[in-house]
């Protein structure tokens, strides 16, 4: 299960809990930590974010098609309900 992406900076407590969350809700999801990257990666990857969200502000979880920007777990449950 590829389809949920977490965008998180690894110092923050937001995207921690939103990891918590989802791993507490038992779904696998991939997690890049934006600040631990460096050069072309890092651009890249800002690049993807930005797709989503414009801000660029984190975390952004994009699960399947919708995007929730910052840890609000009605949003994430919708998200998952989804399927």
């Amino acid at each position: 299960m590829n389809d949920i992406k977490v965008y998180a900076l690894s110092t923050c407590i937001h995207c921690r809990n939103a990891k918590k969350y989802l791993d507490e809700c038992g779904v696998k999801y991939e997690c890049v930590h934006v600040d631990e990257l460096t050069g072309d990666e890092r651009k890249k990857i800002v690049q993807e974010v930005k797709e989503h969200n414009p801000a660029v502000s984190f975390p952004t979880i994009v699960i399947r098609d919708k995007v929730v920007v910052g840890f609000h777990k009605d949003q994430i449950d919708e998200a998952l309900k989804e399927d």
